[in-house]
């Protein structure tokens, strides 16, 4: 069960990441970049959420591979 809900989380992790990645292409994010020079919050949380989830899945599915 836990080897499910880690890869369950791994891919929740990569689709983040690619939401963050689309979301950084988008309008929004390039009038965000013209004026501020960074991209919306929104796309930041998307990619730093998406990177932790990946970092929390491989790193139980590793985890239960060692026991």
């Amino acid at each position: 069960m836990n080897k499910a809900v880690m890869l369950v989380i791994l891919v929740v992790g990569i689709v983040l990441v690619i939401y963050g990645v689309a979301a950084s292409e988008s309008f929004s994010s390039d009038l965000s970049r013209f004026f501020t020079g960074s991209p919306t919050d929104k796309t930041i949380w998307l990619m730093i959420g998406g990177i932790v989830a990946i970092g929390i899945g491989i790193a139980g599915l590793l985890r239960g591979q060692t026991k």
